[in-house]
């Protein structure tokens, strides 16, 4: 590269860490990152990587459908049982994290499990495919366009063994996907989150806690479409037990009102895969600057 190309690259890089786009909680360690190595980090016999060929997308694949459709309640087509994976068109464009036990028994092919998985889409890559997942079921395009000059990040598709639902697998899901987020400078994170079952009035008091408590203020909510939406203030504020209703609430969305997620406007019901959906909001700004520091600003607490 000649000194020109590499004056006018490093310029652009500037540019796209200038502070107003990475988030004011996560401006104290803008640092030069490296390109992600293929382990993002280690808790003991557990790793979690990105997947980098085929073969293991269909590894984390396998384990959705024992998580969703064998263990759980969602709805297999044909194609899907004779597969048995779970698989969609937006695999091939995202990214997939994978926990991976170095101290189970390994498969026939001599391969460790995969314990836990995330799919990773960032905006750039869903504008050019089409749009993100979530938007079959809210109204992402509100969202994004209000914040034109920030980039989002959608998570989908989490699910852990049962064997493997601990503090340290969700922290080493959690470290992977921070690490991606410092990596490329993402600002938002959206997704859907669910509760198990398809009946909203069953989950009435997290659904109207949700709204009387999480929602999204006005200038990061994004809404279910109309022909879907479920009415998620189904109770009175007032007639509302906060520490019941946390108790009720699924692990996942906890944790993500932990970390300082907002909640979308409106539920959606997914009979495929026998779920309430609510849409997440989490700005990078946004989060917990206690678990900034946990996972280390640079992503370094559990870097291998």
């Amino acid at each position: 590269m000649q000194n020109g190309e590499l004056a006018r690259s490093t310029q652009r890089l500037i540019r796209l860490l200038r502070p107003e786009t990475i988030g004011a909680t996560a401006q104290a360690a803008v640092t030069w990152f490296k390109p992600l190595p293929v382990t993002l980090g280690r808790l003991g016999a557990l790793e979690v990587r990105l997947a980098q060929e085929k073969r293991e997308v269909r590894r984390a694949q396998k384990l959705r459908y024992r998580v969703f459709y064998r263990d759980g309640s969602a709805i297999a087509d044909a194609a899907t049982l004779l597969a048995r994976r779970d698989k969609d068109a937006f695999d091939r464009i995202c990214d997939h994290l994978m926990v991976i036990d170095h101290a189970a028994k390994p498969s026939m092919r001599g391969r460790q499990p995969v314990v836990g998985t995330y799919r990773l889409l960032r905006q750039e890559v869903a504008e050019r495919h089409g749009g993100f997942y979530s938007e079959n079921e809210f109204d992402i395009a509100s969202l994004t366009g209000r914040h034109a000059g920030l980039r989002f990040l959608e998570l989908g598709r989490s699910c852990v063994l049962p064997r493997y639902r601990t503090k340290r697998t969700v922290e080493l899901l959690w470290h992977g996907i921070w690490a991606y987020v410092r990596q490329h400078r993402l600002d938002v994170m959206i997704g859907c989150a669910s509760f198990e079952g398809t009946d909203p009035d069953r989950v009435a008091m997290p659904l109207s806690f949700l709204h009387h408590y999480a929602q999204a203020p006005a200038a990061w909510r994004a809404s279910a479409h109309p022909s879907r939406r479920v009415e998620m203030n189904r109770m009175a504020k007032e007639a509302i037990n906060p520490r019941a209703a946390l108790h009720e609430l699924p692990p996942l969305i906890k944790g993500y009102l932990r970390l300082g997620a907002f909640i979308g406007d409106g539920a959606v019901i997914d009979h495929q895969f026998g779920t309430t959906d609510v849409l997440i909001v989490m700005p990078v700004s946004a989060i917990s600057a206690r678990y900034i520091g946990h996972f280390g600003a640079d992503a370094s607490r559990h870097a291998a």
